[in-house]
């Protein structure tokens, strides 16, 4: 008896585990790069691009476009919000972890981002910030 129940969690662990492998998107495989066009811009566009785009309340304060790869990388007005390889460093990664003051975080005065899509920010930091 003893056997079949240990079999029966085995499978259950191994069907929770694939289940959860299909259902966290695109990079959640560990040797899959985050990919910026899969991964990262659907996240902006979703969270931050209602702000940080062109006539955007945010965008008309930082200049910060969070639109396209090239807007993320050319950073604000006051400096580069993206350090590749570093997402400690880099503000992006900061504002949207809490890891700044609390009335900085981002997105402003919105619920948070859930901690899957902050690991998806930084993990793409990490892994270089490319425009993939």
């Amino acid at each position: 008896m003893k056997k079949h129940w240990t079999t029966g969690i085995a499978f259950g662990a191994g069907v929770l585990a694939a289940a959860g492998g299909v259902m966290s998107g695109p990079a959640a495989a560990a040797d899959l790069p985050v990919s910026f066009n899969l991964d990262v811009l659907p996240i902006l566009n979703s969270r931050c691009s209602e702000c940080h785009a062109p006539g955007g309340d945010g965008y008309e304060k930082s200049g910060y476009d969070l639109t396209t790869y090239e807007g993320v990388m050319a950073g604000t007005k006051y400096g580069p919000m993206v350090i590749p390889g570093d997402p400690m460093s880099s503000n992006l990664v900061r504002l949207v972890a809490g890891k700044a003051a609390p009335e900085l975080r981002m997105p402003h005065n919105q619920r948070p981002l859930l901690d899957p899509q902050v690991k998806i920010l930084s993990d793409w930091v990490k892994e270089g910030a490319k425009d993939n």
